[in-house]
């Protein structure tokens, strides 16, 4: 009877000396982008549009591609709303820019547009901190290169290296 009762008490003893140790370890730190950084991202690509007379919709997605801020500047296409949050969800999700897709899809590999919720068009680029994807920027409204100007000017005034 001794013998079981000095078992669990024993497996009792080191569980609780080494199950917080097990618990932190499976726990990570993640950077997140704050609604000031949300808002800071929307403003430096609405100036960059603005000074460009580019008339665009921005769109800024966390890292699992769900939408946290947008503007559709006065004029912009309706249909650059929709385009604006794909191109934003595509480089989130998948972690690169909408022009790998855009360039493959011109090239050869026309699969890619069997991929759903996948947006092959260049503007949409992924915001990320120390190699993890945060979030992302999509824009549309301008030509591709502008799009994707307007989107990595916002991240680079927002996230420093």
């Amino acid at each position: 009877m001794q013998i079981p009762r000095l078992i669990t008490l024993a497996t009792a003893l080191t569980l609780s000396v080494t199950a917080p140790r097990i618990a932190s370890a499976q726990l990570a730190d993640t950077k997140v982008l704050t609604t000031d950084a949300v808002k800071s991202l929307l403003a430096s690509a609405e100036a960059t549009a603005k000074q460009n007379k580019w008339l665009v919709s921005i769109a800024v997605t966390d890292a699992a591609g769900d939408l946290l801020g947008f503007l559709k500047l006065d004029n912009a296409s309706t249909g650059s709303v929709q385009i604006a949050q794909g191109k934003a969800r595509t480089a989130a999700r998948f972690g690169r820019p909408t022009k790998v897709y855009a360039d493959r899809v011109l090239t050869d590999t026309l699969t890619f547009l069997s991929v759903d919720g996948l947006v092959a068009l260049q503007g949409g680029l992924p915001i990320t901190v120390n190699g993890k994807v945060i979030g992302a920027v999509g824009v549309s409204g301008a030509t591709s290169a502008q799009d994707e100007q307007v989107a990595a000017t916002a991240i680079a005034a927002v996230i420093k290296p």
